[in-house]
């Protein structure tokens, strides 16, 4: 690594993260892609990526267990390890835990080329303190700021949520607030795609910030409403994730659009083009706009780039440079794209 590496080139805008006394840059980077998420990379590549994600001047990093089974972590704690633990914050899941896969760990599909473990789902109060513990150990760093509970929820569990929500309330939860208490961490959350999972949180936990994807984007606000209600009320943060809506803000309305993990409807295509027209009379990226667009609500503190190599975390950065004028959200609400309250001001 070279002595430049250790230079913010930019400096981003920080926001605080609820309640926890922490502040985080304005964009963030999810470390899925050093997990080899749908692609390969090697750890010069992972090293890079997190690179020019320092160099733009990001300073929050996200992670997990899961993400290539230790691998994501492993490369993240590699790089980060160089710099002062004061200078960045750090976030990654529990719920999982990542167990010895002797014969070579199951593929997924999703994480290629994983590392030999298998994962095992396990909120219970032991299983968060081990999985503390254990990533403490793979990312090889002397804290982990926040800690978010990976995918409890019915959008992954169905019919097994409800027992696993128990298994959660009456054991991990318990096992978080020790932690915090501790100083162990300094803030706990949620990390999900479903706003009734943080809405429920909010209820029966003291939680500092979700990580929520895809339900804060330009193609939808209608459930997310509440909860940015409530996060303001109650001191909460939302880093927002997954604003492509899985790809289609960002490339557009393309025959192979994806939405949501899977090929986009043609009612979701026909609202694309609708944003993509008014972007075109502004000559504003559809992605640029999709990208700032969360960033108007106060409840916000972050938007989290799951970016999978250098080339597109830049493209995202300067998306997020663009200048967006105020005409261009009054149009989108003219044209009934936006809701009136949805504008950013």
């Amino acid at each position: 690594m070279t002595d430049s590496a250790t230079t913010t080139q930019r400096s981003l805008a920080e926001r605080p993260l609820g309640r926890s006394g922490l502040k985080v840059t304005v964009a963030s980077l999810g470390a899925g892609g050093l997990g080899n998420f749908f692609r390969r990379i090697t750890n010069a590549d992972a090293a890079g990526l997190v690179d020019t994600a320092w160099r733009a001047g990001i300073r929050y990093f996200d992670t997990a267990p899961f993400y290539g089974r230790g691998r994501s972590e492993r490369r993240l704690g590699s790089y980060l390890g160089d710099h002062p633990r004061e200078d960045f914050v750090l976030s990654t899941k529990v719920g999982r835990l990542m167990v010895p896969a002797p014969g070579g760990a199951q593929e997924d599909g999703i994480f290629y080329d994983p590392a030999p473990f298998d994962s095992v789902y396990d909120y219970s109060y032991d299983g968060v303190m081990r999985s503390h513990e254990m990533s403490l150990q793979r990312l090889g760093l002397s804290r982990i700021d926040v800690l978010l509970v990976h995918d409890i929820g019915v959008f992954l569990h169905g019919a097994d949520a409800t027992r696993q929500l128990n298994v959660f309330k009456n054991g991990g939860l318990k096992a978080l607030e020790e932690l915090r208490s501790s100083g162990a961490i300094r803030a706990y959350g949620l990390g999900v795609n479903e706003v009734a999972a943080c809405l429920e949180c909010l209820d029966y936990g003291n939680p500092d910030a979700f990580l929520l994807a895809g339900r804060f984007t330009l193609l939808e606000q209608d459930a997310v409403k509440p909860l940015l209600e409530r996060c303001t009320k109650q001191g909460a943060s939302i880093i927002v994730g997954g604003v492509f809506n899985s790809g289609i803000l960002a490339t557009g309305d393309t025959p192979d659009a994806r939405y949501n993990y899977g090929p986009a409807t043609k009612e979701v295509r026909q609202k694309v083009r609708q944003l993509q027209a008014v972007c075109e009379r502004y000559e504003i990226p559809l992605s640029a706009a999709a990208l700032q667009f969360p960033l108007s609500s106060p409840a916000v503190a972050s938007v989290l780039l799951g970016a999978g190599t250098s080339s597109s975390l830049t493209r995202c950065m300067e998306g997020l440079r663009t200048e967006i004028p105020k005409d261009f959200w009054q149009d989108l609400v003219t044209e009934q794209l936006l809701a009136p309250e949805m504008m950013p001001s």
